[in-house]
């Protein structure tokens, strides 16, 4: 590297080779630390800053592209360059899913020493508009108001969006419509320096509001009346809990061939059209289930549950969100489907709940407690399918897992195009 003058290191011209976790480009240095460069593809040779330096490893600002990708595009959001809401834009679609491939089979490898061919990843229908929650941050400063998503280079900057292009139009409408009506310093919204806003909408277009910080009440039943299509609003406490405030006390979703009231925060997948693809091939991986004891771990709403039983399994579901645990067991109760519902955390009840022919895992973001993994190591069942929404932490566990298991079969599927971020289902076999 040389000096460009005034102090400061000309720009390093690289190749890069890959596109990693969390989707940045990647670009192999002799005898230097790697770069990460977001905003890149893979084959392109681009000009960077180096903004952060590390022993192994650094980061680059992406200064210019000597030679584009032939997969490169124009990113269709015209927020794409401030916004930290996607990082895959720039890329065509079909690259986007062919990086997520290698970022998959890569970190099975790198972190847990897992060498698999590298899966297939099934494509969104929708590249757009596919999502049925988002979240948006609301920042006041004096009279001053800002609603939309966090900055790309600054995430403490919340960048200023009427609408996001992965958002069902359903939530573009009410968010759109929310920002028109909340008032000088959206007075009509709790008081407060900064709020989690999430909107969540049903297949028949109806959107649910929650409301997380602030203090206060402002004026919701105004909000109710004047924003077309918001059907209600809850308020979610410091522990997380989530209260009713105002409109519906839920809101009716058609999910499959189920029909839910989901209120409050209540977790189903954001794109609706790809969980039921991967919900149809998880079922496929249990093959048949008459007569076994089937055990469905952070299970939800108990969908996967109810069908596995149905399907003449014994099953029982855990999951610490009693909204959705209650649903469950209602459900059953009234089908006569032979499966009982915990609302409990999973480390604490899994292993009571052990043995079982058949466990499914179905974890947040943070993956599997340690405690979980242990109980499945000691009392291991036949087979485990482990439905993950983050690569570093399933290989993580996955390597845990190996003492007992192997990987049997292993597909991925783009739950949310334009992000690095993809949900992977793993068989594994004693």
């Amino acid at each position: 590297m040389t000096d460009g003058g005034e102090g400061s290191p000309a720009p390093l011209t690289l190749e890069i080779d890959a596109v990693v976790s969390g989707g940045e480009g990647l670009a192999r240095r002799p005898d230097a630390p790697v770069v990460f460069v977001p905003r890149t593809a893979p084959g392109e040779v681009v000009e960077v800053e180096i903004v952060e330096g590390h022993r192994q490893w650094s980061r680059g600002k992406l200064l210019r592209i000597v030679t584009p990708s032939p997969s490169r595009r124009a990113p269709p959001c015209p927020h794409y360059a401030v916004c930290g809401g996607c990082q895959l834009q720039h890329l065509d679609y079909p690259a986007q899913t062919t990086a997520k491939t290698g970022i998959i089979a890569d970190t099975l490898r790198r972190i847990g020493h897992i060498e698999i061919e590298p899966p297939e990843v099934i494509a969104s229908p929708s590249e757009f508009e596919y999502r049925n929650r988002v979240t948006f941050v609301l920042r006041r400063k004096g009279n001053e108001v800002v609603g939309g998503l966090h900055g790309f280079q600054d995430p403490s900057r919340v960048i200023d969006l009427d609408r996001c292009p992965l958002a069902e139009p359903p939530i573009n409408r009410v968010w759109t419509a929310l920002r028109d009506a909340w008032g000088p310093g959206a007075r009509l919204l709790p008081p407060g320096a900064e709020l989690r806003l999430t909107l969540r909408s049903t297949l028949d277009g109806e959107v649910g509001l929650v409301i997380e910080g602030g203090r206060g009440n402002g004026d919701p039943e105004t909000l109710i009346e004047t924003v077309g299509g918001l059907a209600a609003i809850w308020r979610l406490n410091a522990a997380g809990e989530a209260a009713w405030y105002v409109g519906e006390l839920s809101l009716q979703e058609r999910w499959g061939s189920h029909t839910l009231e989901l209120a409050g925060d209540a977790f189903l997948q954001v794109n609706r059209r790809v969980a039921g693809e991967l919900e149809a091939y998880v079922l496929e991986q249990c093959g048949d289930v008459v007569g076994q004891r089937v055990i469905d771990a952070y299970c939800g709403f108990g969908l996967r549950a109810l069908d596995l039983a149905w399907k003449g399994a014994r099953v029982v579901g855990i999951d610490t969100e009693e909204h959705a645990i209650s649903e469950a067991h209602g459900k059953a109760v009234e089908s006569g489907a032979t499966a009982r519902f915990i609302a409990a955390p999973v480390e604490g009840a899994l292993e009571h709940e052990l043995p079982a022919n058949l466990v499914l895992i179905n974890p947040p973001r943070s993956g599997v407690d340690e405690k979980v993994l242990a109980g499945l190591v000691r009392k291991p069942p036949a087979r485990v399918i482990y439905v993950s929404c983050d690569p570093a932490t399933l290989a993580r566990d996955l390597k845990r897992l190996g003492e007992k298991f192997q990987v049997s079969a292993c597909r991925a599927y783009d739950m949310f195009p334009q992000t690095a971020h993809v949900e992977t289902v793993v068989t594994l076999g004693r």
